[in-house]
């Protein structure tokens, strides 16, 4: 059984709407932390997202603040990312990683998803 899988990817137009969507159930335990990075075609990995279960505020990169929601439910073991008005420039693949917080330093230190292409198109 994988530990971390993602779902929801696609082709949206500029200015769309898409949600992601992770299970990290696979882990066995409720995880302390998670994250969403991405890799844009020929570009390196960035971490554009974060979040924690207590007291830390959810992290954005600059290049997605105010347009990305991540959020989880414990519950359900599920981890969201919401992305609107998305921007061609949004295109790339999308992991969605369990981890913990090292000092003030993520670390996906509990599993990687395989991956989910995110194409917006201009």
């Amino acid at each position: 059984q994988a530990r971390v899988v993602e779902s929801g990817g696609g082709l949206v137009q500029a200015g769309e709407s898409l949600d992601l969507t992770c299970d990290v159930s696979g882990i066995g335990f409720t995880i302390d932390a998670a994250g969403w990075y991405r890799q844009p075609p020929g570009r390196q990995r960035e971490l554009v997202a974060t979040i924690s279960r207590v007291g830390r505020t959810n992290y954005y990169s600059d290049s997605v603040k105010g347009r990305f929601t991540i959020s989880r439910d414990d519950a359900k073991n599920m981890v969201y990312l919401q992305m609107k008005s998305l921007k061609p420039e949004d295109t790339a693949v999308y992991y969605c990683t369990a981890g913990s917080f090292i000092g003030a330093e993520y670390d996906p230190n509990l599993g990687w998803g395989q991956g989910t292409q995110v194409t917006v198109s201009s």
